[in-house]
């Protein structure tokens, strides 16, 4: 299973040249992780960020066409390997088109925050949620 969704580029995202500005792909990527963990995998960030989180610790990035001014991507998201307590996953942007515009893997990792907000840990994904996110496992898009 492949976790979609779409974005379409607003003024906000481009740069002097009417073209996605780098930096706003990894904020649109950071949105699909976010949307992810809330509408497929039942644990939302505002609840999950109370007392764990789930830093990026890994990311390769390859940017493959220019994404401009209102076209509409569709955003792309899948599971290639669940650890004890990390998650690798593969992300594609296509266009309209169905021309990628970027491509690469992210690995997240599951922490316990200490409640003084000094300490941050490594945890194990519940059995659940191992199962749920397991759903996603593909190999390719």
């Amino acid at each position: 299973m492949i976790f979609t969704k779409q974005e379409k580029i607003k003024f906000k995202h481009i740069d002097y040249a009417g073209i996605v500005f780098y930096p706003r792909f990894l904020e649109m990527l950071n949105d699909l992780v976010e949307d992810w963990f809330e509408e497929a995998l039942d644990r939302p960030f505002s609840k999950m960020h109370e007392t764990n989180g789930i830093p990026t610790v890994d990311l390769k990035i390859q940017f493959k066409n220019p994404a401009r001014l209102g076209e509409v991507l569709t955003k792309k998201l899948w599971v290639k390997d669940i650890g004890f307590a990390s998650v690798l996953c593969g992300f594609q942007f296509v266009n309209e088109k169905e021309v990628t515009v970027l491509e690469g893997e992210v690995t997240l990792v599951n922490v316990k925050i200490a409640e003084d907000r000094e300490k941050i840990k490594a945890e194990g994904f519940s059995e659940e949620m191992k199962e749920k996110i397991s759903k996603f496992i593909s190999q390719t898009t």
